[in-house]
């Protein structure tokens, strides 16, 4: 391997030592040199560029609440030298700080379009103009006073494909939030809601991320719950269950024809293995002359059981004297 690199380099050193090789690191020198002084004139030109600046507020006391919403970046347009941009263009932006005691009025953090504009200047330094930026100006109100905890009602209007089912309720991920106003709340507010879910054909457990209806002037925190949709298939089950005689008068028995029923049903995967008690009865009182057979009643049916048939509808009948 040794070898095959010192053959390779003296290849090369000979190359380079020819005429021809002189020629082409000459032409490769002048095209440095030419690429050094584009980038000087290019540095030197002035242009317009377009920043997103993140935005910070320093020293907010623990007691305070901001109700208003706070920029999380200033978009600025500024004008200058290539070379007096440098330092920005290359790596993350340093935020734009601004103190909140310096910015205080009337239960409100107020930045004017002068301050805003006083403070870029600082930040890019002297040479540099400031076309524009957004926004112009900052106004939000905050609080001191303690939130208030109030219950979060979940609206939806979810319907899941054919053959599968709701298969509990649905729910947020929080059960209540907390708001805040500068003033007291009105003691008739005693909930919120969150924006409605409108989902249809649904075939599995489903999560959303939904936000909590606003209220002007005051602050939801969390501001947005995740929204849990539980859908599970309805699986076909059948049964077999005892007929039984209900009115029955004592010195006399009924013997039907046949003395069992079959019940289908569509039931939640989570309920397949559970039996949950479902009676089918005929009725002595249903007994006429003119009726040849009984018609079969169920129980009252199970919430989880859906789409439920039984066969036969009525049945044959023999009356015993005891």
């Amino acid at each position: 391997m040794n070898e095959k690199a010192q053959r390779v380099y003296d290849k090369v050193q000979t190359a380079l030592h020819s005429s021809r090789g002189k020629d082409v690191l000459l032409y490769l020198l002048f095209v440095a040199v030419a690429f050094v002084f584009w980038v000087f004139l290019s540095l030197d030109t002035e242009v317009q560029r377009d920043f997103e600046i993140p935005f910070e507020l320093q020293d907010v006391p623990d007691s305070v609440t901001v109700i208003g919403q706070v920029p999380t970046e200033l978009g600025v347009s500024v004008k200058g030298k290539d070379s007096q941009l440098l330092r920005h263009m290359w790596g993350k932006m340093s935020p734009v700080k601004f103190k909140w005691e310096e910015n205080i009025t009337d239960n409100t953090f107020l930045l004017t379009h002068a301050k805003i504009e006083a403070r870029l200047r600082d930040y890019f330094g002297a040479g540099i103009q400031i076309v524009s930026y957004r926004p112009d100006s900052v106004s939000v109100t905050y609080t001191t006073l303690p939130g208030t905890k109030v219950k979060l009602n979940v609206q939806a209007d979810i319907h899941p494909n054919l053959q599968y089912i709701i298969s509990g309720p649905i729910r947020a991920n929080v059960d209540s939030v907390t708001l805040y106003s500068p003033t007291d709340l009105p003691h008739s507010l005693k909930f919120v809601s969150t924006e409605p879910v409108v989902k249809s054909e649904l075939k599995d457990t489903m999560r959303y991320e939904v936000r909590v209806k606003p209220i002007a002037g005051v602050r939801i925190v969390p501001d947005k719950v995740v929204v849990t949709i539980p859908i599970e298939p309805l699986i076909s089950r059948k049964r077999t269950i005892k007929l039984d005689v209900v009115n029955r008068p004592e010195d006399k028995g009924l013997i039907t024809f046949p003395s069992k029923v079959e019940i289908s049903y569509l039931v939640p995967m989570s309920a397949y293995n559970d039996d949950y008690p479902v009676k089918a009865y005929v009725d002595y009182n249903d007994i006429k002359p003119q009726r040849k057979k009984l018609p079969v009643s169920l129980s009252v049916i199970p919430d989880v059981y859906h789409n439920l048939s039984f066969s036969p509808d009525s049945v044959e009948y023999i009356i015993e004297n005891k």
